[in-house]
Parts: structure tokens; C-alpha cells; sequence
């Protein structure tokens, strides 16, 4: 394990990488799942922040595997062992999701976080043993992970008021620890490798959007046999999902990547930013399904809120990709004028008698200005 050759050619995601994907498919299932409930039942603002302390426990153990991985991957028995026990507990944590969510009780999802971790620094510390040359690096990522491990686990018996600060320093935590680990050396991840597992958990996230909103809005359909709005909603929900493929796929992120005087620069700013992305675009599914039922069943929900469920989620997923995966790319400041236009559009949209689909028209029509502008820019 010293390490892969980050200019290594036609390096691609191992049947293994997409195993451990499609299991913590179940853990962002959990999650969808537990905000449309939240949402359906008018809790906007306490359901929106625990699905985003939730998410990040699901986000943040995804992208710490997916960058070792992609740096120090020997695809041995060992290794394979390894990643199968970082499985097993991705399903832990998925079982806690509703817990966690629901119930305030963190001993599930932190119990399947001590398997995921501790599995994770017993690789980096065999990376650090078999590679003398990133050996600090190395260490400080065993090091930071199982120090933070350990306060989630201290967590467990803080009082009740001191869970939300103490989550907050935790995360703080969490997200320093490859700034600091990394400090010492930079791994040796390859950035087409890098690019395309983040392309493929963002069809992952996509897809179950687009599972959710169907579930929902077939259960509003048998309960009711068909209304105007909910076709309208389908409509707009399937644009939206269309529009949020088209927009993130625009330009490839292997190439802003690869730039090799500024991809230290640039890794954090986009490896960090694609937890909005991910978070939006599965909350866009929960936001659809929670509309789908409020057109049928308004219980506890007005109608404002119910649409803003809808349209905050699509204007935030908007404003990321955009920031963090185009900006970049573009020549002039003018460019990005569309996506915040666009943004204040789908945003006001939560006002307008059918939000979902008017969402998704302008989504569809910024889709058009910027493969528009990408293929004069190409001739």
C-alpha cells in the first residue's frame, strides 16, 4: 500500500468502490425519507437542520473512503476486508438515520460511525507503515479520525443542551483533519478517479430524488386518481431531476482537477462544496414527495411552506453547482449571471400556482442558455 501513481492511465471506480455506493444508498434513502415526514408535517426549519447534521454523518464517511481510496487502494484481501467492515457499518449508521432524526438518539448512527472509522484508520495507519515517504501524512489522518471518533462516542453521554454545540465543534473537527493531515504532503489521489466517483454518488443522490418524488407523488395518484396539480408536479419534479443532471454534467470535473498548480487549491473548495449538492438534490426528492402531500392531505402544512420545500433545494443545488463545479470553467464574470437570475426565479417560484413546474421550466431554460454557450465556446 504505498500508494497509486495519481497519473495512472484510465484509472476507474472498482466494483468494489460501487458496492460500497450502492450501500450507503440505503443510508441517504433513511434520510430522504426521514425529512419528507418532517416536511409533510410542517417542521421546515428544525427538519431541515437535522437532515443536514444527519447527512453530513452520511456524506462526510462517504468522501473520507472515496479520497483514501482513490490514493491508496491495493485492491488486496486485506483491503477488500477492510472496506467490507466500512460497509457493515455504513448499514449501522443507515439504521440509525431514523432514530437519530426523529428521536434525538445518536447511539445507532454513532455506533455504525465507530465501525466506519475505526476501519478507515486502521488503512491509513497500513498506508503510513508501507509508504515512509507520506508517512506523516498518513498518520495525521489516523490520528485526527480516531480523535474525533472518540468525541462522538463522548458525545453519547454529554447532556441534552450540549448535544447541538457539541456536534458543531465535532464537525469543525472533522473537516479539519485533511486540512491539517494534508499539510504534511498531499496524497497521491488521481483526479480522474476522484471525478468520477463524485459523478457517480451524484447520480446515486439524483436517482433517489427522482425515487422518492415517485413513490409519493404514485401514493397521491392512488389516493386521489389523478388531479391536475399532481400532474403538474410529476411534470415539473421530472424537468427539475432532468435539469439537475444536465447542469452538473455540463463540464467535466476531471479537468479542473487535473490543473496541476491549482489543484491543491481547488480540491477542498470542491470536494467540501459537493456536500450542498448532494444534500439539495436529495432534499429536492423529499421536498416533492412533502408537496405531493400536501396537495391531497393538508395536514399541518401551508402552502408557501410546502412549496419552498420544493424550490429551496433546487436554487441551492443551482447555486452550487455553479460555484463550485462551473464557475471555475467560465471566461467571464457575465457567465454566471444566468444561474443567479435563474436561482431568484425558482426561488419566487414557491409563490406561483404550480412552484414545481415553473421550477422546472426555467431550470430547463438556463439547461438551454448554457448548452447554448458551451457549443459556441467549443466551435
Amino acid at each position: 500500500m504505498k500508494g497509486r501513481d495519481p497519473g495512472e492511465a484510465h484509472r476507474t471506480a472498482t466494483p468494489l468502490e460501487l458496492f460500497f455506493d450502492l450501500c450507503f444508498v440505503v443510508a441517504v434513502a433513511q434520510a430522504s425519507e426521514s425529512l419528507h415526514e418532517a416536511l409533510s408535517h410542517g417542521e421546515y426549519a428544525s427538519g431541515a437542520l437535522r437532515f443536514a447534521l444527519v447527512f453530513f454523518t452520511i456524506w462526510w464517511a462517504w468522501m473520507n473512503f472515496t479520497w483514501f481510496a482513490s490514493a491508496y487502494d491495493p485492491d488486496d484481501t486485506p483491503y477488500r476486508l477492510a472496506v467490507l467492515v466500512q460497509i457493515t457499518g455504513s448499514l449501522v449508521l443507515a439504521a440509525g438515520v431514523g432514530r437519530a432524526f426523529h428521536e434525538g438518539d445518536l447511539l445507532v448512527i454513532t455506533l455504525g460511525y465507530v465501525v466506519l472509522r475505526t476501519a478507515l484508520a486502521t488503512l491509513w495507519l497500513r498506508a503510513g507503515l508501507a509508504d515512509p515517504t507520506r508517512r506523516k501524512t498518513t498518520f495525521r489522518f489516523a490520528a485526527g479520525v480516531t480523535v474525533c471518533q472518540l468525541g462522538w462516542v463522548t458525545l453519547l453521554f454529554a447532556p441534552e443542551q450540549a448535544r447541538l454545540p457539541g456536534i458543531a465543534v465535532l464537525i469543525l473537527a472533522e473537516v479539519l483533519v485533511p486540512v491539517w493531515a494534508q499539510s504534511a504532503g498531499m496524497t497521491p489521489w488521481h483526479p480522474h478517479h476522484i471525478a468520477e466517483r463524485y459523478e457517480l454518488f451524484t447520480l446515486i443522490v439524483l436517482g433517489e430524488s427522482v425515487a422518492a418524488a415517485t413513490v409519493a407523488v404514485r401514493g397521491a395518484f392512488d389516493r386521489h386518481h389523478g388531479t391536475g396539480a399532481l400532474y403538474t408536479l410529476a411534470a415539473g419534479g421530472l424537468l427539475t431531476a432532468f435539469a439537475m443532471w444536465w447542469l452538473y454534467f455540463t463540464r467535466p470535473a476531471h479537468t479542473l482537477l487535473a490543473t496541476t498548480h491549482q489543484a491543491h487549491r481547488r480540491r477542498f473548495p470542491w470536494a467540501y462544496g459537493h456536500y450542498l449538492i448532494f444534500a439539495s438534490a436529495t432534499a429536492e426528492g423529499a421536498g416533492l414527495a412533502a408537496y405531493a402531500d400536501h396537495l391531497t392531505r393538508h395536514h399541518g402544512t401551508s402552502s408557501a411552506g410546502a412549496a419552498l420545500a420544493v424550490t429551496v433545494p433546487a436554487a441551492v443545488f443551482l447555486l452550487t453547482v455553479w460555484a463550485v463545479h462551473l464557475r471555475p470553467h467560465q471566461r467571464r464574470a457575465a457567465e454566471g449571471v444566468p444561474f443567479v437570475v435563474t436561482a431568484a426565479g425558482v426561488l419566487l417560484a414557491a409563490w406561483s400556482p404550480q412552484p414545481a413546474l415553473v421550477a422546472g421550466v426555467l431550470l430547463g431554460c438556463l439547461v438551454t442558455v448554457v448548452v447554448t454557450v458551451t457549443s459556441r465556446q467549443r466551435a
